[in-house]
């Protein structure tokens, strides 16, 4: 079998936090095919809302850095983007002067707390909406730095947006840091600071908590190559597991700084044949998907939504646990998935962190994609096998994959509808 080679967009974790990192270095990034897409528009557009200098060619984009927060005022609009809201708040609190942060509706409902907290905590004068997230008002006169305890139980985004600009505070800052969720992004951002000159050390202290310090001193320029998306990658790998099919997506191979490349583990344990190369990884359908085991995703949890969606063609129940962060993200994706599931005829069980799909034949049904990029991506997988399956909001993929559909019926011809 020669197979097909897919063209997924870089990593939108990567080309966010690269954003942030090149707007507080000293001199000019540039970023090698980033990602294009609603939430890297909408961070980026933010940047310039601060009075960055961003420009923007086919293959790449260009950052000058200000080596120092950003001056005040501004009125920043994040959109839907949830990184955009974490992560350019705590920039803008190292600076001086006023910033009001505003976003969608749905961003708007997501929570804060804890990053506003951990503000307050460190110098910032904070003002958050009535439901506790945005709209965010900050009156910045830089941050301290210093020691600080924070519950990452919720997201990991909180303590990436005090890593990545910890360097720009008064003093190092230490963060002790207890039930973390999604570890490997952290890993990632703390990757990506050293990649910009951050000195960044990681120990466990004898309660068994990570422990994060982050010198001062700044950012240096430098320039990247945004490697393939690997939570975008999940849903084709997915699609040649469940078609038979057999497909590559190159330059996403061992030495990939995402954790959401462990989504092809899965599905090894599926029965599909992964090869993972150095520059590239492979998917090879292997026939009927097998169930009858469960699997902790709590660090590659925006892929979860990817298996529950093909579970049912599994020949026995999958068990998927360790997710319950994932109800706090641009829907309760737990309930989403399984509503949507139960509505094409699948029996569920859910539960406050996980989530078993049994084997069945899903039939003809309207999917609510509640504006959410991954559960349309991950039930138009399904759709390849089951026909009849109709999206309410087709186009929310461009939030990350805005050519999804039409890569789809490259790879997979008419079974992609």
């Amino acid at each position: 079998m020669t197979g097909k080679t897919a063209r997924i967009p870089g990593s939108k974790s990567i080309t966010n936090r690269v954003l942030l990192l090149a707007a507080a270095a000293t001199g000019r990034t540039r970023l090698l095919d980033p990602l294009e897409s609603d939430d890297t528009v909408a961070f980026r557009t933010a940047l310039t809302d601060i009075g960055l200098d961003v420009t923007v060619d086919a293959a790449h984009w260009e950052v000058q850095g200000c080596g120092h927060g950003p001056a005040g005022p501004a009125r920043i609009w994040c959109n839907d983007a949830g990184t955009a809201a974490r992560f350019l708040p705590v920039l803008a609190a190292t600076g001086d002067g006023e910033f009001l942060f505003e976003g969608s509706a749905q961003l708007t409902a997501r929570p804060l707390g804890p990053l506003t907290r951990a503000l307050a905590e460190l110098g910032a004068e904070v003002e958050a909406g009535a439901g506790g997230g945005l709209p965010l008002r900050i009156t910045a006169r830089g941050l301290r730095g210093g020691e600080l305890h924070l519950d990452s139980s919720t997201s990991s985004q909180y303590l990436t947006g005090l890593l990545l600009s910890a360097p720009l505070m008064r003093e190092p800052l230490t963060v002790t840091v207890s039930g973390l969720v999604s570890r490997p992004y952290i890993e990632m951002t703390i990757a990506l600071m050293r990649r910009f000159g951050g000195r960044v050390t990681a120990t466990q202290n004898p309660d068994g908590e990570l422990v994060l310090r982050v010198e001062t001193g700044g950012y240096t320029a430098t320039s990247l190559r945004i490697e393939p998306d690997a939570s975008t990658a999940s849903y084709v790998f997915a699609a040649a597991a469940v078609t038979g099919e057999r497909v590559t997506v190159p330059h996403l191979g061992r030495d990939s700084l995402q954790g959401d490349l462990h989504f092809v583990d899965v599905l090894a344990k599926a029965g599909a044949r992964v090869e993972i190369g150095e520059d590239a990884t492979t998917v090879t359908g292997g026939g009927q998907l097998r169930g009858g085991f469960e699997v902790d995703m709590g660090d590659i949890s925006d892929t979860f939504m990817t298996m529950a969606a093909i579970a049912p063609l599994a020949d026995a129940p999958i068990t998927i646990h360790g997710i319950a962060h994932a109800r706090l993200k641009e829907s309760d994706r737990i309930a989403a998935v399984a509503r949507n599931l139960r509505a094409l005829g699948i029996r569920v069980e859910e539960g406050p962190d996980r989530i078993t799909v049994h084997p069945g034949t899903p039939g003809p049904a309207t999917i609510a994609c509640h504006r959410d990029h991954r559960i349309a991506m991950a039930f138009s997988v399904l759709g390849l096998r089951s026909p009849g399956i109709v999206l309410d909001d087709p186009h929310c993929v461009a939030k990350t994959f805005p050519d999804f559909h039409r890569e789809l019926r490259r790879l997979f011809g008419e079974q992609a509808r």
